[in-house]
């Protein structure tokens, strides 16, 4: 029986921000952009969340939900090293170690004899040397399955951690909503709960086929764990699977024409120049656009193509334009998807913003 752990920073950014100015503890705090320009918030403290501040909120609303919220610049080279501390404290316990971002990792801890192998133990001892040596919290989950271990670190946050018990997870699955679930968001939630099918019991209790004829390969994910199927294993190597540049403009624009030319002058040259090392070293296997409605409505319309065609990026860019139905453009985005040279069924694995 495996043994992971999925540790999660809590509200890792701003954590560091309040350790380092510790005059803020007791104000709502969150990093993001500014306002005035259309930034949107990374990350915010626990108190910011009780006035229904989160992250990925325009930094403009959540001022407007909580007037004395301190909103600071994110620090990313220090944010970097920090992770990278934290990375060597996880490999004091074991060398599988998965990074999902800097602020969370997936641990197998199957055959550590650290802790006399108790599982709870290694995350109990790891967040607190985490909060010793960096003045940090985390939180942490541990199970039989990736999955189910991400879904526990979220149980007991922050500062805390969520064991199950391999003899405990049939009924976890079976009582587990199906919206904490990895990869149900809101609009896939809303079409399960639509068919009765709001927790873990209603899919178990279904044929797989009938699941994979409603939502295809989504159905036989879900499927799959809601009945405690999960194979993965930690992967110790990362590599990138796309790279993308995106830009948020002060004012909306209206026009096609105008999305075209930036598009072509501004952000081609950019994915060209930030991309330079993967488009020389792998081989292009897809390019997309991606638009942000003025209603914050996203759509990303992409095709299987080897080169950065401006003729292709202009196609897509239309047609996803016309999926808005005449509302303007607060943001838009292009990046490709790039594969090793000498497999095309090998994609690389993490995503540039």
């Amino acid at each position: 029986m495996k043994k992971f752990i999925h540790i999660d920073m809590d509200a890792f950014y701003v954590s560091v921000e309040i350790r380092d100015r510790p005059e803020l503890a007791s104000l709502p705090v969150a990093v993001g952009g500014r306002s005035r320009q259309r930034g949107v918030l990374s990350t915010c403290n626990y108190i910011a969340r009780k006035y229904g501040v989160h992250s990925a909120m325009p930094t403009a609303i959540a001022i407007r939900k909580c007037p004395d919220l301190v909103v600071l610049p994110g620090r990313m080279s220090i944010y970097k090293e920090i992770s990278g501390q934290i990375r060597q404290i996880f490999a004091r316990y074991t060398p599988l170690i998965e990074p999902l971002s800097l602020d969370e990792a997936y641990l197998d801890v199957t055959d550590s004899e650290a802790c006399n192998g108790s599982a709870t133990l290694i995350a109990k001892e790891i967040r607190q040397a985490i909060y010793e040596e960096l003045q940090l919290t985390a939180s942490a989950g541990i199970a039989p399955l990736k999955f189910v271990a991400k879904i526990a670190s979220d149980l007991n946050k922050p500062n805390g951690q969520f064991l199950v018990k391999p003899e405990e997870m049939d009924t976890f699955l079976m009582d587990l909503p199906l919206q904490k679930i990895p990869g149900v968001g809101k609009v896939s939630f809303e079409k399960l709960a639509a068919l009765g099918w709001t927790h873990g019991r209603h899919i178990r209790n279904l044929a797989k086929h009938k699941v994979v004829e409603q939502f295809g390969k989504f159905g036989l994910s879900l499927w799959s764990k809601c009945n405690g199927i999960d194979n993965r294993k930690v992967q110790v190597s990362r590599v990138r699977k796309s790279v993308g540049v995106e830009h948020t403009f002060s004012a909306n624009l209206k026009h096609c024409d105008q999305l075209y030319q930036y598009l072509i002058n501004k952000l081609l040259p950019e994915l060209k120049q930030r991309g330079r090392a993967y488009i020389d070293a792998c081989r292009v296997d897809k390019v997309g656009v991606k638009i942000k409605f003025e209603d914050f409505v996203q759509t990303t319309k992409e095709q299987k193509h080897q080169n950065l065609d401006e003729e292709v990026f202009k196609a897509l860019l239309h047609e996803a334009f016309l999926r808005g139905k005449g509302k303007s453009v607060r943001l838009l985005g292009i990046h490709i998807g790039v594969a090793e040279k000498n497999d095309e069924s090998t994609q690389l694995s993490l995503t540039l913003e």
